[in-house]
């Protein structure tokens, strides 16, 4: 009987044509423009020799008629930091790494792939967007790539690494993953480019005011980290991946070595400025309370007025949400409440105790934030905490007042456990608000207002304000020394760490969008 299969040698050949396509021009094409390319980000990201490229052999659908394999698109699975993960990594070089169908069926295995394995995805996205030739195919494309974010979305974590242009359609991917991370100079993200900008509205831009990293990262908060360059940006998401677990089902990483403590808890002592009015610096506490060098902020340069980010507890990790005072009091308004909550819907699906650090002396007032909709977007926040089933413990460490008491993972809110400082003001409102609504005609009817009012808001902080008040009430568990915070939260979550909430059978809620 005769053997029809081909030869050996012919799959050494095509082994050696798609190796031929990384020539020195396929290298230069993206130096010239400031960018690695799709192989050299893909190298960087995974552990050495540990990537295996999936559908290596395509080519594009239609009348294009190439030698060159893949469709623009690397796809396949590695490992990073010794765990399994799949990627794609879109190639600019070819046809600017437009989508067409080919193309997008690639990225949708992957994705159907890491789903069904229970892997974290990770898109590199260097795109002119859909691929024009193809017509609806390519939107096609695009809706089934969307399909699959939304189902994995709680599933397995998604990250969407932009290193060049994503534009129209190109941007909802990423959009519905969990997180963004863009490179300086050479990413792009928006909706309408510049020049339909300038036609539509007569409106004169460039890509990098329109859509580049810093505006994503500072004014829309679509970007959740900024790099300078890709390597430092290709090594953040490494670092990121260390803190997640690969999936829903699964704990996060916990670190086999001696945890390292910070070096003076003492600190924590006098951290807090005696005058009630004075900011301080939020993360002097984080990172007093939390594995030494552990933090790793999340969206730094946006809605500085909350802090998040994930940390390490005795090598375990946490999702972090903590007051700055330093900006804008700490106040909660719209930005920083929706910052906030999808950061703890992430930390809630993906099985991640959660730390608040509390100093909030309420909302953002203004006629701004209230046409804006805070009530709507401060809810989010509300929501997320009460819907959380994960660890919660909540340290009140100054201002605790009003809403934004409740809202800030409250006990009746579900909070599991709820410290206090000694420093810590519970109340409806601030003192000197209180003391002019409560006692107004005496004010005005005094000789000595300063000084009545002066002595009106000590009563109040001793009476009302109180935290011990709150402590013999049930609101507060416990009334802590701050040098002792750390060894109590390491207490509270390992009592945590068998915690198991039964939820109501329903479809799913209706947050408040």
């Amino acid at each position: 009987m005769k053997d029809n299969r081909i030869p050996f040698q012919k799959y050494t050949s095509r082994q050696e044509q798609l190796a031929a396509q990384y020539n020195w021009e396929y290298f230069s094409k993206q130096h010239k423009k400031g960018k690695l390319t799709a192989k050299e980000r893909i190298e960087l990201l995974f552990d050495e020799n540990s990537f295996e490229e999936i559908d290596a052999f395509v080519k594009p659908s239609g009348n294009i008629k190439t030698n060159i394999y893949g469709d623009g698109v690397i796809c396949g699975h590695g490992k990073i930091n010794g765990r399994k993960v799949f990627a794609f990594a879109q190639d600019f070089t070819f046809m600017g790494g437009s989508l067409g169908s080919v193309h997008a069926a690639k990225i949708m295995k992957v994705q159907d792939m890491a789903l069904s394995m229970g892997h974290p995805i990770i898109g590199l996205i260097d795109s002119g967007g859909a691929r024009i030739q193809e017509g609806v195919a390519s939107l096609a494309g695009y809706a089934g790539i969307f399909h699959r974010n939304v189902k994995a979305s709680g599933v397995i974590p998604q990250i969407s690494v932009i290193l060049g242009p994503a534009a129209g359609g190109a941007v909802y991917s990423p959009a519905l993953t969990d997180f963004i991370f863009m490179t300086r100079q050479t990413a792009y993200m928006f909706v309408t480019g510049p020049e339909i900008v300038k036609e539509v509205l007569n409106e004169e831009t460039n890509s990098e005011d329109l859509g580049g990293a810093d505006i994503h990262g500072s004014k829309s908060g679509v970007a959740h980290f900024v790099y300078d360059d890709e390597e430092h940006t290709l090594l953040g998401v490494r670092k990121l991946l260390q803190y997640l677990p690969s999936n829903n089902v699964d704990f996060p990483p916990v670190l086999v070595q001696e945890a390292l403590a910070p070096n003076n808890p003492q600190k924590l002592g006098v951290i807090i400025p005696e005058e009630a009015n004075i900011p301080y610096d939020m993360l002097d506490i984080v990172n007093n309370i939390t594995d030494k060098g552990s933090f790793f902020e999340i969206s730094e340069n946006f809605a500085g007025n909350i802090i998040i980010g994930f940390a390490r507890l005795q090598n375990k990790v946490i999702g972090l949400v903590a007051n700055q005072p330093k900006v804008l009091a700490g106040v909660l308004d719209i930005n920083s409440a929706e910052k906030a909550a999808r950061f703890v819907r992430f930390c809630d699906a993906f099985n991640i105790p959660i730390l608040v650090l509390e100093d909030v002396p309420g909302f953002l007032p203004g006629s701004n934030q209230e046409h804006s909709g805070i009530i709507r977007h401060g809810a989010k926040l509300l929501y997320a905490f009460s819907e959380a089933s994960v660890p919660k413990i909540t340290v009140i460490v100054r201002k605790a007042y009003g809403g934004a008491y409740i809202v800030m993972n409250s006990k009746n809110m579900g909070g599991d456990f709820n410290f206090a400082w000694p420093t810590a003001e519970i109340a409806v409102m601030g003192p000197e608000g209180a003391v002019k609504i409560l006692h107004r005609k005496e004010l005005i009817q005094s000789k000595n207002s300063d000084e009545l009012k002066a002595k009106l808001i000590a009563d109040y902080k001793e009476n009302i304000a109180n935290p011990y008040i709150a402590d013999e009430k049930g609101y507060v568990d416990e009334v802590i020394e701050p040098a002792n915070t750390r060894k109590k939260l390491i207490s509270a979550f390992e009592a945590l760490e068998n915690k198991y909430m039964e939820k109501i059978a329903k479809k799913h809620g209706n947050i408040p969008l």
